[in-house]
């Protein structure tokens, strides 16, 4: 390098001002650090962090060394001291943390004996004050909100550990104490200070000491502590003759992080508490104009409140379809919506009308159930009443009768999961294998298009595919064929070794089931599976796509799949599936 880029380097004035920053509460700070100099094999800088008192403050920015209580309670390993007391009687005490006045680790250093890895790990205490999840895979820890929400607060690798700056002073509120960060940066040059001027700067354009002084120092050793609120730092420069480098600058120094005031904690009496609550389209007055209402439970009728309104309390409040899209394409393994009900996993459920092709229901009240955000995600789909709530729901909801779904989507994965039982009690094995983890969105997603766009068309039949036919379990299939049959099967695929099997076990109704399954694949095939030409026209031609829209033709292919879906439930009671017959063949 340069002598100007070196000087530059050597002075560190950057990295002192980056440290006298205030990171925002979202930042992830540094908590430890230990890095070794890849060319010269001496540690380049580092960082340790420990707990402080309130007490111990002044003490703490009175020095950069590394004080013996920090040391220890960087380890944080509980201990044992014998001592005696003024009465000249020996005692032990016990320290959870290994250290007397009060310090305590945040990240823990843990060695072992060679061959066995060290590692760091993250205060037990901090992670369960903010119930963080531990995603081993990379070593993060995640907290989730009431809506499912996922953040990193925090991490670990192996020379470093970050953590959020919120999340630690949220910690430090409660805990009513401070972080201490000791600091330590170090450079070498391959030129001596003096062929570098390090000796001409000025001390206040070292490291932005005083600002008034024009001292220089002709000296060949600089070095001088400076403080200031929450930060003190030491730099110096020296020439160190060496094979390697002739001189080297270091700053080290200590910075603190300061607790939230209690009330900003978040925790315990503090946490904060959501008391939003999103107006909806309950009606239409005499002028035409929409009539809002809030869904705040604490106003309507089911709390002893006074002048509660119980006239809109159980009123059903419309929503266009389009307000379940997300919940089916956005991470369907977090969402999941059934009969009756929508679910964020033990975060949140609420009961729905979703029996009707063209609209959601949900009582008002229902609606508080939902997170703030998401309640503003149902808003922005809120439609005025149009008609009633579907015949399905008022049955249930009104009558407190029990009735089925009349909606072929619902239906098909009630149907698909009554099969799984149904072999689970006549076979050993699965007539449609079960969906891997990877795969399962795919069931979870079908549903009726809300619209007639074709790459959602494409889309819904893939995974339709994927369920019936991709799931096809060939192999137990094929044990239910004499020998001479499965050589003559060989190469054949799933629906042709379906068929087969289906004619020689004399089951009535196979032709109408397999054409179905034969067009499904075509339709696949020839849509998202090639570019769409002649042969995508015909078979889409055979499902009413040009005339009934992608929106209605595929769920009139839902209705034939989960008749095909019912058909299967039928074979597989009849029993000629079963392992006896499978051993006979």
């Amino acid at each position: 390098m340069s002598i100007d880029a070196d000087q530059k380097r050597l002075l560190q004035i950057n990295k002192l001002e980056r440290l006298r920053q205030n990171p925002k509460a979202t930042d992830m700070i540094s908590v430890y650090r230990w890095v070794r100099d890849e060319k010269y094999n001496y540690i380049a800088n580092f960082f340790l962090c420990a707990l402080i008192p309130p007490d111990q403050i002044k003490r703490m920015l009175s020095n950069t060394s590394i004080d013996n209580y920090e040391a220890d309670a960087l380890y944080g390993m509980p201990s044992a001291f014998e001592s005696v007391t003024e009465d000249g009687k020996r005692e032990i005490k016990y320290h959870r943390y290994g250290v007397e006045n009060g310090f305590e680790p945040l990240v823990i250093c843990r060695s072992f004996p060679k061959g066995m890895e060290s590692y760091c790990e993250i205060s037990e205490e901090f992670r369960h004050f903010h119930d963080l999840y531990h995603n081993k895979v990379n070593d993060e820890y995640i907290k989730i909100d009431s809506n499912g929400r996922r953040e990193v607060i925090a991490v670990i690798k192996p020379d470093e550990v970050k953590i959020r700056l919120k999340e630690i002073r949220q910690f430090l509120a409660i805990k009513e104490m401070y972080l201490s960060i000791l600091f330590e940066f170090n450079e070498w040059s391959e030129h001596t200070v003096q062929e570098l001027e390090l000796n001409k700067v000025k001390d206040s354009e070292i490291v932005g000491l005083n600002k008034h002084s024009s001292r220089s120092y002709p000296t060949e050793i600089f070095s001088e502590f400076q403080s200031e609120e929450l930060l003190c730092w030491q730099y110096s420069h020296v020439n160190t003759p060496s094979l390697e480098y002739q001189s080297d600058s270091r700053l080290r120094g200590r910075k603190l992080i300061e607790p939230l005031p209690k009330s900003k904690s978040g925790f315990g009496d503090y946490a904060e508490q959501t008391e939003q609550y999103a107006e909806f389209i309950v009606d239409i007055d005499d002028n035409g104009d929409e009539v809002w209402q809030t869904c705040n439970p604490y106003e309507l009728n089911d709390f002893p409140i006074k002048d509660p309104d119980p006239a809109w309390s159980l009123n059903p409040v419309h929503f266009d379809k389009q307000v379940l899209e997300k919940y089916y394409t956005e991470e369907p393994s977090k969402y999941s919506v059934e009969d009756s009900i929508i679910r964020c996993h033990s975060f949140w459920s609420m009961k729905i009308d979703n029996h009707d092709s063209d609209k959601v229901c949900v009582i008002l009240k229902d609606l508080h159930y939902l997170p703030y955000r998401e309640q503003q995600h149902w808003v922005l789909y809120n439609i005025p009443p149009i008609g009633g709530v579907s015949e399905t729901f008022f049955q249930r909801m009104v009558k407190g009768e029990w009735t089925n779904s009349d909606q072929p989507d619902i239906l098909f994965k009630q149907n698909y999961n009554q099969l799984q039982k149904i072999c689970d009690k006549y076979l050993d094995w699965q007539l449609l294998k079960p969906l891997s983890s990877e795969d399962q969105y795919r069931l979870q997603r079908l549903r009726i298009p809300v619209s007639n766009e074709q790459s959602h068309f494409d889309d819904l039949v893939q995974d339709l595919q994927k369920v019936l036919i991709e799931s096809l379990n060939v192999k137990e299939l094929k044990k239910l064929l004499p020998a001479e049959e499965r050589e003559r099967l060989k190469g054949k695929r799933g629906i042709e070794i379906l068929q087969e099997v289906l004619i020689f076990h004399a089951f009535e109704g196979v032709d109408h089931q397999i054409v179905f399954l034969q067009k499904l694949q075509a339709l696949r095939s020839e849509g998202s599976g090639h570019l769409k030409g002649k042969g995508y026209q015909k078979i889409a031609a055979y499902f009413g796509v040009n005339s009934l829209g992608q929106q209605q033709a595929f769920a009139e292919i839902l209705k034939q799949a989960l008749d095909t879906v019912k058909f299967f439930c039928t074979v597989v009671r009849s029993g000629k599936f079963s392992s006896e017959n499978s051993r006979n063949c």
